[in-house]
């Protein structure tokens, strides 16, 4: 296999930008159903799909992937007859999240079945922004290239953001509550608290590096945050909207601290946060400009996030 073209399958969205990061997105010769960045990728064979329908409410997604998951490892299925034909030399794949992606062991079992190949599979669980970087070293390693120079550079936005943010005072680092999901209400995690104290706020919900947690609107309530900014995962910003108008009504939402100074905010949660690759850096600086508009403007507002009112 070592004198064999590297023919990569990747099966997590974000993987697939660390490839395409790194400049060998030539070497990417089949994706998820969900990987969808950058462009290009969209003519690559499929080598996954849903067992549930993805479309409908919050609650009514929720409900379907928890019926699912009581019957299998994941919610999603790997394309056996696809990976048969690509005849991949690598495959990237996450055992972190069994409704971010295919489970670890969905693709050994997929693996296992093919016939004339052996592909090696690559398991990135990060779960915090070191990791991130880590994984791509690791990427980079994998198909030989040097990843230095990008991760620098990611590097460097981060450090831009954290200087700029440094010499708040406690005072002017807004207290934020950041959604993933709505029915059941759920606040980010992993990564995203890391993020949100980056950008020169306090993460008043989710914990560094541990899993996403439930939450009640009573929770919500009595933390009064300062800013709201809702970020569902696999939601882009239109869908976002309906989600948070659909949350506004089922609650008594202008009793809300951060709805009667104008701080809700929507963002693209599919693109940018639940992504943990190289975008999470332009989540950040997603998160700096709603946070400290005085101090960052990198373009993002209207095309990544906007203010939210209902």
């Amino acid at each position: 296999m070592s004198n064999s073209p590297t023919k990569i399958v990747s099966l997590l969205p974000s993987a697939t930008e660390i490839v395409a990061t790194l400049g060998q997105i030539d070497r990417l010769v089949g994706r998820s159903h969900e990987c969808d960045y950058p462009q290009q990728v969209e003519t690559l064979p499929v080598c996954t799909e849903p067992k549930f329908d993805p479309q409908g409410t919050s609650k009514e997604i929720h409900d379907r992937v928890t019926e699912v998951l009581h019957s299998a490892l994941s919610v999603y299925r790997v394309k056996t007859e696809v990976l048969e034909t690509l005849k991949p030399t690598h495959i990237l794949t996450q055992a972190q999240c069994e409704v971010c992606a295919v489970s670890l062991a969905d693709v050994e079992r997929a693996v296992a079945s093919l016939t004339g190949v052996s592909p090696q599979i690559i398991s990135l669980q990060p779960s915090r922004l070191d990791e991130v970087f880590a994984d791509i070293a690791n990427v980079a390693n994998l198909v030989n290239v040097d990843g230095k120079t990008a991760i620098a550079n990611l590097k460097s936005r981060v450090q831009t953001c954290q200087e700029k943010t440094q010499d708040l005072p406690d005072r002017d680092r807004p207290r934020v509550a950041a959604i993933e999901w709505t029915d059941p209400l759920m606040a980010a995690g992993n990564w995203v608290p890391e993020l949100i104290e980056l950008a020169g706020g306090k993460a008043i919900f989710g914990t560094v590096g541990e899993h996403s947690p439930w939450m009640s609107w009573e929770e919500l309530k009595t933390a009064e945050p300062d800013v709201i900014i809702f970020m569902p995962c696999g939601y882009d910003r239109d869908r976002t909207r309906n989600d948070a108008e659909q949350f506004a009504r089922r609650h008594p939402w202008q009793e809300l601290t951060a709805v009667g100074n104008g701080k809700v905010y929507i963002t693209d949660g599919n693109q940018y946060f639940n992504r943990p690759g190289p975008r999470l850096v332009d989540s950040l600086e997603i998160l700096a400009e709603i946070l400290h508009g005085d101090r960052f403007d990198f373009g993002y507002r209207g095309k990544a996030w906007q203010p939210f009112s209902v």
